[in-house]
């Protein structure tokens, strides 16, 4: 029988930095995908989720979380059924705090479709994009595609993010490229053990 309950994509504002151009593109990522129709959108604030850095005695592999901040993460985390990551790029990587968000959980992770909007300067933060996706392939999350974001040409000013069109147009895509995976790697997850 096939499932037709919504996906539930879950975006990710990786910068946790008091003043941030993130925030501001993730809510238009969560109106974008909103608008889409085929999600259920939960926004995540990496700020308000506040880790510290990562302080689990055991491996995340084996879902055994000694700590409250680390079983409120898990929970918060594992209903999703897509993860679209809002990344800055520093100094030609991402940031830690999206790092060690990923690294508290593994089953968690497993599976899921993922999406990554990056952003910076003149590079586009496609150097944070390239970092990342390694880190998500040993998670076992299944990459769906890339926006990148030069500030100069799509600033954050006031509050306000300007997309061009042809960004508009990439995010629609990689909605709908995250939509098609959802169905399939919903299956794999079902039929695998919570931790291993």
């Amino acid at each position: 029988m096939t499932d037709t309950s919504p996906h539930h994509l879950q975006i990710i504002i990786g910068s946790t930095r008091p003043v941030r151009a993130g925030e501001t593109i993730a809510r238009w990522v969560a109106q974008r995908a909103t608008d889409h129709g085929g999600f259920s959108v939960e926004l995540i604030d990496l700020r308000d989720v506040d880790l510290p850095l990562l302080d689990e005695p055991h491996q995340p592999s084996q879902g055994n979380y000694t700590h409250d901040h680390s079983r409120r993460w898990a929970e918060r985390v594992a209903p999703g059924d897509a993860v679209i990551f809002v990344v800055p790029e520093y100094n030609h990587s991402y940031n830690a705090a999206t790092k060690n968000a990923l690294d508290y959980l593994y089953a968690e992770w497993r599976f899921k479709a993922v999406g990554i909007v990056c952003y910076g300067g003149g590079a586009r933060g496609t150097r944070a994009a390239q970092h990342l996706k390694p880190v998500l392939a040993a998670l076992k999350m299944v990459h769906a595609g890339d926006v990148a974001i030069g500030l100069a040409e799509a600033p954050v000013a006031e509050g306000v993010f300007s997309p061009t069109p042809m960004l508009t147009r990439s995010l629609d895509s990689l909605l709908d490229d995250i939509e098609r995976w959802v169905p399939h790697l919903r299956e794999i997850r079902a039929s695998l053990p919570a931790h291993r």
